[in-house]
């Protein structure tokens, strides 16, 4: 009798993990992770349109001296803690600057921005 029954198996997304064991920042490990992302056919790397993916991507450290110079440069203050948002905007220029304005608006009125 064994432990292992191939009834009980499903298809799952699971995950990979590559990093590089000292720390260091590498180009090839991105070159490396962007190549095995491109291999991967299950439903999270390729939708049902077959162009899009639902959820893959890479996870990066994130280079936290180069926004605390740019907050410096904005005359922002950054808090030990803090997070970084992206957001995607509307290559439409007047839908594209609707939405600044109103972000911009939205983040000084919640004290995100100064």
């Amino acid at each position: 009798m064994s432990l292992y029954d191939p009834k009980l198996e499903k298809d799952n997304c699971g995950f990979g993990l590559i990093a590089h064991t000292e720390g260091q920042a590498s180009h090839k490990l991105v070159r490396t992770a962007i190549t095995a992302l491109d291999r991967m056919t299950h439903r999270g790397a390729i939708n049902a349109d077959g162009k899009t993916g639902d959820g893959c991507g890479l996870l990066l450290q994130k280079p936290d001296a180069f926004f605390r110079i740019v907050a410096e440069e904005n005359e922002w203050a950054l808090s030990k803690l803090y997070a970084v948002g992206m957001i995607f905007l509307s290559q439409i220029l007047s839908k594209r600057s609707l939405l600044k304005t109103l972000l911009n608006a939205r983040f000084r009125q919640k004290r995100y921005l100064p």
